[in-house]
């Protein structure tokens, strides 16, 4: 039951075989035996509660009933939730409960989810092994050693590992989509704008997208039904008209032009990643598309654009938590200069700190212009580029990492090799293009993902291509088993 699809659990509830009260309870007793501390802050009782109300619906047969009502979820703890903690992971947050809900969750609660509790992540999102955590790293369930991957580890963790049936992420420049991959689960971000930041704790303003992360393609895309509204709390909220993104998700995808990037497949990518990429290419060529090498040479770029721009933001985003509003503050300092550095010295970690440098630096006086102007001059060629391979083809095919999932520790000093583990999915962020992550195979008992990129609001399209995949394949029905 614990590693059922949330369309199969819906069913269930629809057809009264069980409760959701039963469900969340039973997904509660997998959350306090578990070892993998993918949860920074649980709440049982309101869970319980919410179950409760869904059992209603149920035994009523409401039509307020959707494909999430009674589903348990996990949202990430950088987004706002009324009277629930929320941290972004950060000691610099501790205590604080935010007074309104991020306008995901209020979709969230209107179709009847049962949140669960926050999820724990890298700090403010900087990260891609969920080790920067001031709770702890998160453990990936099929090997504890190894690391669930970043920033919305604990995300991908409890759905991989039953603590969860779906959950909601955030993805600045691989988030969502690396962690789903390391975990074998399936993450989406979709096309920057189609779903409100309004209520997320910003880190790259002009990157972040919050995105669905499940067990299965379809799951993604009815979450995504959901939370994908046009929303006026939100400046870069789009208002381009909204799609069912799973109706088309049955039809097949013969004809179908879909393109390789010859940039992505570098000499640092593993062995294994890239004959399962090269198989991979076989399963899409014997559902009938057609397959091309294509070069897209900026792409070389990306990692440097991203690392300019993203702490440029995080720079001018994070000057906000100073101590006086809100979270961590101190009784030592006998100014408000000493406060500040007090408050921001010990409140913030070591990966924070750095980015916040880099990002300050980038646009001080007689620097902008070399960094940051130049970075997003780059940007506008690399969608450029983009833009000019979408005319000829429907989407891009490419390995969501280069690797498997390491070492815990074995990158942490070593925040270059870090930044390299999301070599392939940066460049769909900096263009704000839509890209999927879906299970394909497996290398040492670690899963391995495949990443579909679409061209803006190509959503649906790339849901369509996923699921195709995901049928021929049934890698998704693979489950870790450390925990049972």
């Amino acid at each position: 039951m614990n590693f059922i699809t949330a369309k199969d659990l819906s069913n269930k509830l629809y057809n009264k075989e069980i409760s959701s009260y039963e469900v969340t309870k039973m997904t509660f007793d997998r959350i306090n035996n578990s070892k993998l501390n993918s949860y920074i802050t649980t709440c049982e009782d309101l869970a319980l509660n919410s179950a409760k109300e869904a059992d209603k619906k149920f035994s009523e047969n409401s039509a307020e009933i959707t494909p999430l009502t009674g589903i348990p979820v996990m949202v990430k703890d950088n987004i706002s939730t009324k009277n629930i903690k929320t941290t972004a992971a950060s000691k610099i947050l501790q205590g604080y409960v935010p007074p309104f809900d991020a306008t995901v969750v209020k979709e969230l609660k209107n179709a009847g989810a049962v949140i669960l509790g926050k999820g724990n992540m890298d700090e403010f999102a900087m990260g891609s092994s969920n080790e920067t955590s001031a709770f702890g790293p998160v453990l990936n369930p099929w090997n504890n050693k190894k690391v669930p991957g970043g920033s919305s580890g604990g995300a991908a963790s409890a759905v991989a590992a039953g603590e969860c049936y779906l959950a909601l992420g955030s993805d600045t420049g691989g988030s969502i989509r690396q962690p789903a991959s390391l975990c074998g689960v399936v993450g989406m971000k979709p096309t920057y704008g189609l779903v409100s930041r309004y209520g997320l704790i910003a880190f790259g303003s002009s990157l972040d997208q919050i995105g669905p992360i499940a067990r299965s393609v379809e799951d993604c895309g009815n979450l995504l039904n959901i939370i994908a509204k046009q929303d006026s709390k939100d400046s870069t909220s789009v208002t381009s008209p909204y799609e069912n993104f799973t109706e088309d998700i049955n039809k097949d995808i013969k004809n179908m032009n879909l393109a390789v990037p010859k940039e992505y497949i570098t000499e640092n990518i593993d062995p294994s990643v890239k004959n399962n990429f090269m198989e991979s290419l076989s399963v899409l060529n014997d559902l009938g598309a057609n397959i091309e090498e294509i070069s897209l040479p900026l792409t070389e770029y990306a990692l440097a654009v991203y690392y300019i721009l993203a702490p440029s933001e995080a720079s001018a985003n994070l000057s906000r938590f100073d101590g006086v509003k809100y979270g961590m503050g101190t009784k030592n300092a006998k100014n408000s200069t000493e406060y500040m550095k007090e408050v921001r010295g010990t409140g913030f970690g070591e990966e924070v700190k750095r980015r916040i440098l880099i990002g300050t630096y980038a646009l001080s006086s007689g620097y902008y212009d070399a960094y940051y102007k130049k970075a997003q001059q780059v940007r506008t060629l690399i969608i450029n580029e983009f833009n000019e391979s979408f005319k000829k083809y429907d989407a891009l095919v490419t390995p969501t990492s280069p690797i498997v999932a390491f070492d815990l520790e074995s990158k942490s000093n070593d925040p270059l090799s870090m930044y390299m583990s999301d070599i392939c999915t940066i460049p769909a962020n900096i263009a704000g293009l839509p890209a999927i992550s879906i299970p394909s195979g497996m290398s040492n008992n670690l899963p391995i993902g495949l990443q579909f990129i679409g061209p803006q609001f190509g959503d649906k399209k790339i849901i369509q291509i996923a699921s195709n995949f995901e049928k021929a394949t049934q890698w998704n029905t693979l489950n870790p088993s450390n925990n049972d």
